[in-house]
């Protein structure tokens, strides 16, 4: 596949995404997550720019706050365990080049797991390019001061929960437990610092081949596992018992392959978070104005974009 990969992404995309469901052998997910975003077009167009990037001093304050969230990435790790370690260097190298790169958005905390993720994978240049795919096409506007991104897709989000499991919604919003208060973290670190790590490698496996659905699916399928019975939505009386429920998922012994196939099985389509994000985008206008960075009206891989609005879902 990787021999004739564009013939793939375009004739045969729902063969490599039922592959990238089964999971990416290990030995191969550095190049597939390359080619699924495209990452590594734009490594091949701009040759040296990421060692140009890092010559050049950068902000004090990104600089500042890059340093201070190093040992805090995957701590127990063997590739950043070490304080000043290669792990740490070449994350601080990654992060420093992309707030060059983006000055207008700079540093955000979420940035730091997702580049040790990468990192975890792939060397630092590979990583750093991966990582401006993540940021540009997969989620702008995410790590953008003000994360009104963020924000209005956590509107989205609990539009669609009202959709695939209305009890829980209701629960939720009669505790007034409002989707950022669980939904930040979750999709700023696409998963990496909330679910088991086998599970985390599959969701990224998906998420580089189909996009920010992924995301809203293993979101919704969480959610559905904490309060998708009568008995758990009685355990959980308040705001406190509720949030509770919801840092303690996926219930331990829950096996990565049951997680994909749950995700794979949600009738959560793309084009159907393309009408909610409409719907929920002019409600933010009517109620708060316009906001600072628009997303673009269409979000999603680089690589397998064109290819999926035309083959139909799931």
């Amino acid at each position: 596949m990787f021999s004739h990969w564009d013939k793939w992404l375009t004739r045969r995309y729902q063969k490599v995404k039922l592959r990238c469901r089964k999971g990416i052998p290990s030995s191969l997910r550095a190049r597939a997550w390359q080619l699924l975003s495209a990452s590594n077009e734009l490594q091949q167009r701009n040759p040296g720019l990421f060692q140009e990037l890092e010559r050049q001093p950068g902000e004090a304050r990104w600089l500042d706050a890059i340093e201070k969230d190093l040992h805090r990435q995957f701590p127990f790790h063997e590739m950043f365990a070490a304080r000043g370690g290669h792990g740490q260097q070449d994350l601080y190298r990654v992060l420093k080049a992309y707030t060059v790169l983006r000055p207008h958005e700079g540093y955000c905390q979420a940035q730091a797991p997702v580049a040790a993720v990468l990192l975890m994978h792939m060397p630092a240049e590979a990583a750093f390019w991966c990582l401006v795919q993540i940021c540009d096409r997969y989620l702008p506007g995410y790590y953008s001061a003000g994360l009104e991104a963020v924000q209005l897709d956590g509107e989205v989000f609990g539009a669609l929960l009202r959709r695939v499991a209305p009890a829980a919604h209701r629960h939720l919003r009669r505790h007034r437990v409002e989707p950022a208060l669980y939904l930040t973290e979750w999709f700023m670190c696409i998963f990496a610092r909330s679910l088991p790590w086998a599970a985390v490698l599959r969701v990224w496996d998906m998420f580089f081949c189909e996009g920010v659905k992924v995301m809203f699916r293993v979101g919704l399928v969480l959610l559905r596992q904490a309060l998708g019975s009568p008995e758990k939505l009685r355990s959980a009386q308040g705001m406190y018992e509720t949030m509770e429920l919801l840092r303690s998922v996926p219930p331990p012994g829950l096996h990565e392959d049951a997680l994909v196939h749950q995700v794979a099985a949600l009738p959560v389509s793309e084009a159907l978070i393309e009408r909610e994000r409409g719907a929920q985008r002019r409600r933010w206008t009517e109620t708060r104005g316009e906001m600072l960075r628009p997303p673009p009206p269409q979000r999603g891989p680089h690589g397998a974009r064109g290819v999926r609005m035309h083959r139909g879902e799931p």
